[in-house]
């Protein structure tokens, strides 16, 4: 199983920028896909940002296109969020996951993100 703790998160004002990481323990990192999931206060945990194993491929939600960019480093065993142009409507605790080649899926215990007006 992956060991996920994540980084970065903290208090900036809209407009701002903020790059989040997560650092992954344990065997065979390069072999399972990465993702960012975030939770608002009230609301359920939403998909923000994936990619493949490789990096080769990324997703990202629709609410974040344009504006952030995940990346990966298989030899660091680290994930990166970069998020740019923050809104407080991404006021959030995000969390990384990881889901290996046979469906395990793992979670960090999250970062809060604040974004204030």
């Amino acid at each position: 199983q992956a060991q996920l703790v994540e980084s970065g998160g903290g208090l900036v004002q809209s407009g701002g920028s903020l790059r989040l990481s997560c650092a992954a323990s344990g065997r065979a990192f390069n072999n399972y896909a990465m993702g960012w999931f975030r939770q608002a206060p009230g609301k359920g945990r939403q998909f923000v940002a994936g990619l493949s194993w490789s990096g080769a491929l990324t997703y990202e939600a629709d609410s974040v296109k344009g504006r952030f960019t995940v990346s990966r480093d298989n030899a660091k065993n680290m994930v990166y969020l970069q998020m740019n142009s923050l809104s407080p409507e991404d006021t959030a605790v995000y969390y990384c996951n990881a889901v290996s080649a046979s469906g395990t899926t793992n979670w960090g215990q999250g970062t809060q993100v604040t974004v204030s007006s």
